[in-house]
């Protein structure tokens, strides 16, 4: 008996695949302005995360943090959308899901800047279960 390679052994939920939404994706690979992407695809995650890395990269450290957790609450509503019960695993390799992923951590990050440590070590903790592959790729691991 074979087992599928996505197959849970532990009894753990399964992985979360959030759908593919390229219309954000392609407009901001195409350099189209991340505020317009957000204002045209508010549910999108991966804008709201561009957002948040662009401020906290200019040191806009409030603006940073507010990005990123409205991308973080738009992900949590699409991942409970599509099934998810509060925890398991959202892998990283799938490429939607790294919109959502991407504002944990830059929450976290934005987090520890205004010293929210409570909520950066939460952030930090989620991301890693969540998915550990994310957190390596995220941290610079």
């Amino acid at each position: 008996m074979t087992t599928p390679i996505d197959q849970n052994l532990l009894g753990g939920p399964p992985p979360t695949y959030l759908p593919d939404d390229p219309e954000p994706r392609v407009a901001l690979a195409s350099g189209v302005d991340p505020h317009l992407v957000v204002a045209g695809h508010p549910t999108s995650s991966l804008a709201w995360a561009v957002l948040a890395d662009q401020a906290f990269a200019e040191v806009r450290l409030v603006e940073s943090y507010a990005f990123a957790r409205v991308g973080y609450h738009r992900g949590l509503d699409a991942l409970r959308r599509n099934g998810w019960k509060g925890h398991g695993p959202i892998p990283w390799e799938h490429e939607p899901n790294q919109g959502f992923l991407r504002c944990l951590h830059a929450l976290a990050r934005a987090a520890t800047a205004i010293g929210e440590d409570d909520e950066a070590t939460r952030c930090t903790i989620f991301l890693r279960d969540s998915s550990p592959a994310g957190a390596d790729a995220l941290e610079g691991r």
